[in-house]
């Protein structure tokens, strides 16, 4: 294969929760193999180093803030980005999680995260997929999780939103593969974000985390770049409806 097929110049990626972490790895990588940027965040501003970090390979970075957990916001988002023209790579990254025994996960813990995590992502596709269905192509990524999977411990409405993630992940590739338009989603292992910097800061989780990662460490941000440049390329235009782990092996002990 050539690398050409890795090439993302000419394109447009929208990429949400862009402001650190995982959301920024993947928008720099993006940026690194020819995509502009339109970068979204809550607190996101022209002076965020995702900026900085996209500008640097030479590419354009757009911002808009939002709150995700706000319909109103994100319908404002969708029709924003609808009047610039479809993004030709739409990546719904931006989510957060809730730690708490299940009897004591409140209400407004429940739809905050399942509004975050699960329904805005299907608001915005929805509203930028009909775009991508009239143009007739489209790269859409989602950022699944392990527990899209697995069960987890006291995290009931981030493994709900997640096994959510992995279900329209395969019921939108189902309608959307034929029009031209490629859906998928990544499931990050362990990666070392503030979403599991609870988990790194307990020495007794971390060990039994690391003792379960055949590839012996916590991930990186950038771990995950390399799939995603993949997952939004011409090099995966056979590749529908998969919840690809980038894991170290966790899934497979």
């Amino acid at each position: 294969m050539s690398p050409a097929a890795f090439d993302l110049t000419g394109r447009v990626a929208l990429v949400t929760g862009a402001t650190r972490g995982i959301g920024m790895a993947m928008a720099g990588a993006l940026a690194a193999s020819g995509a502009d940027i339109i970068a979204v965040g809550s607190t996101l501003g022209s002076d965020s180093p995702v900026v900085e970090l996209v500008r640097s390979h030479g590419r354009s970075c757009a911002t808009y803030q939002c709150d995700l957990t706000n319909r109103d916001d994100t319908r404002g988002l969708a029709a924003w980005a609808s009047d610039r023209g479809a993004p030709d790579i739409l990546i719904n990254n931006a989510g957060a999680i809730s730690r708490s025994p299940a009897v004591e996960h409140g209400d407004a813990q429940w739809d905050q995260i399942i509004e975050l995590d699960l329904t805005s992502p299907f608001f915005l596709t929805r509203e930028i997929g009909k775009q991508m269905i009239e143009r007739g192509s489209g790269k859409i990524l989602f950022t699944a999780s392990l527990l899209s999977f697995q069960g987890g411990v006291n995290v009931a409405s981030y493994t709900a939103a997640k096994s959510g993630i992995a279900g329209l992940t395969r019921a939108l590739a189902n309608e959307w593969a034929p029009l031209g338009i490629n859906v998928n989603a990544i499931a990050p292992g362990y990666i070392a974000t503030e979403n599991t910097r609870p988990l790194r800061e307990d020495p007794h989780r971390s060990e039994a985390i690391l003792g379960r990662i055949p590839a012996g460490r916590w991930g990186d941000p950038q771990d995950i770049a390399g799939t995603a440049v993949f997952l939004c390329s011409s090099a995966s235009d056979y590749v529908n409806g998969v919840v690809l782990p980038v894991d170290g092996g966790w899934l497979g002990r």
